[in-house]
């Protein structure tokens, strides 16, 4: 995130930067000892508020403080459905630590502190902060590094909440389509029984996008959030052998070899049991190791096959030393690796392509890294982001609102670097409608502060009908630009 100075009027300062708000959090738990969770100028806890922090495995209550005045953590709906968890072969805490990173992540988006100097290796580099950043953050562990995160779990953690007193909850969390009735749902449940209670409830969108009746979390109670690209991206050069120059996008920050490589074209190189689409964009094991070795890999986003990460791993599995990955919108979805990637828009790399079939020995050098800001009006609604009409309820628009959920730089978790190739990071860049989601919490947590006695319909009306991207215009899709509307053909 970047910042500018906080303005003398609007919600932020009106609000007191949503000071008293209390925003509970459903994911993988929080590394207390980020930045992003100090309580620097906070006042003493309100005395409404009936939750605790429950000590456990690395975490006892001298890592609660008046920013982070709860933590909870939930095993025995995970152990009744898969036995207790091995941590000898999974890293992990039992307890409201997080051991994945995405607990804090959402948890500093929604409400972290003013931190100067934020960065993911010298990216996105100014002051982080969160959408309510004097809000306080109550913290329910309900999901675990294995992945899993059990309807027992979540529901008792939902009726913790509600006794605790929370006043906004923010829920990155859902199941891909096709969607069990809201009945039989538990984030549909547990967030009515919420809302019932005053509670407003922000849950993510889905990241199955840009297919029509993909859309999550899409219970009518439920405030449901799509993904929206930012006006900041991350650029670099690329230079070919016959000195041709193209922009790309990366997240790569290590160190580029002084001299050329040379490039290949992935389908050139298939393994002989994989087929040419495969192959074109770079699936697990249809590229051929021997050819692969030491070179720099183009390969084409296809409707199979969309992840420049799949791309990344075939590659250096086959012990290729970087990737240029064609995709269709170039806007999109950034992520990082540990070999250089450059995401590319799809014409630039049919031209790349065509000087590789051209030349005898072609060969490509890349720039490091810039951090470019304002260069495109954000936000536009991402590509993954999912679309409507609900698959449950057609007649009620969804997903309701769109907020930056690409490229988001938000805290980490240094523990996640024993199981992730980025090493240790105490502030990570990463993408989904999950990063979208506490955006929209933060937003909340101002506006209940504002407005306590607001219940969540006033709220929700109130969001969604005061949404515009950057230039005070409606909101486009990054996939139809003509398009500002929320579902994809909208009957």
């Amino acid at each position: 995130m970047r910042v500018k100075p906080a303005p003398s009027v609007g919600i932020l300062s009106e609000s007191r930067f949503g000071e008293d708000s209390i925003i509970g959090v459903l994911d993988t738990g929080i590394w207390p000892e980020s930045a992003s969770f100090r309580d620097d100028g906070i006042g003493e806890v309100p005395r409404r508020w009936k939750g605790r922090c429950i000590a456990g495995d690395r975490f006892n209550a001298s890592n609660c403080n008046r920013k982070i005045i709860g933590a909870k953590w939930y095993i025995k709906g995970y152990e009744a459905e898969y036995g207790k968890m091995n941590t000898t072969d999974i890293y992990e805490f039992m307890s409201a630590r997080d051991a994945v990173g995405h607990g804090t992540h959402t948890a500093s988006t929604a409400a972290g502190a003013l931190v100067a100097n934020a960065n993911f290796r010298g990216l996105a580099s100014g002051v982080a902060r969160g959408g309510a950043p004097r809000a306080r953050l109550a913290v329910y562990k309900v999901c675990w590094a294995t992945g899993d995160c059990t309807s027992a779990d979540i529901l008792a953690a939902f009726d913790d909440a509600i006794h605790d007193g929370v006043d906004v909850l923010s829920v990155s969390l859902g199941q891909a389509p096709p969607l069990p009735a809201y009945v039989d749902d538990v984030l549909s449940i547990g967030s009515f029984h919420a809302v019932a209670k005053g509670i407003v409830v922000v849950c993510s969108a889905g990241n199955s996008g840009p297919y029509s009746e993909t859309v999550i979390n899409s219970a009518p109670w439920i405030v449901t959030v799509a993904a929206g690209t930012l006006d900041r991206t991350f650029l670099t050069k690329i230079t070919l052998g016959n000195n041709s120059t193209y922009v790309g996008q990366t997240l790569y920050s290590g160190k580029h070899p002084a001299k050329s490589i040379r490039v290949v074209y992935a389908e050139d190189i298939a393994s002989n049991n994989a087929d040419d689409t495969d192959a074109r964009s770079c699936t697990a094991g249809s590229l051929n190791s021997t050819l692969v070795k030491g070179n720099v890999v183009l390969c084409f986003q296809t409707r199979a096959q969309r992840s420049a990460s799949v791309a990344v791993e075939t590659v250096k599995k086959a012990r290729g030393v970087g990737v240029i990955f064609a995709q269709f919108l170039t806007k999109d979805i950034t992520s990082s690796f540990d070999i250089p990637c450059v995401q590319v828009d799809y014409q630039i790399g049919i031209t790349i392509l065509a000087y590789t079939t051209s030349m005898r020995n072609p060969t490509v050098q890349f720039d490091s890294a810039k951090t470019i800001f304002g260069e495109l009006i954000g936000p536009e609604v991402a590509y993954f982001s999912s679309r409507g009409p609900s698959s449950l309820s057609p007649s009620v628009l969804k997903p309701d609102i769109a907020a930056p959920g690409v490229n988001i730089l938000a805290a980490w978790t240094p523990a996640a670097a024993i199981s992730s190739a980025i090493g240790s990071v105490n502030f990570k860049i990463d993408s989904g409608t999950s990063m979208s989601c506490p955006h929209i919490s933060g937003v909340v947590a101002l506006l209940k502060s504002l407005h306590p006695s607001w219940s969540p319909a006033a709220v929700k009306s109130a969001l969604v009908t005061t949404g515009n991207d950057s230039s005070a215009s409606l909101v486009k899709d990054v996939f139809d630009p003509n398009n500002s509307m929320p579902c994809s053909q909208c009957p």
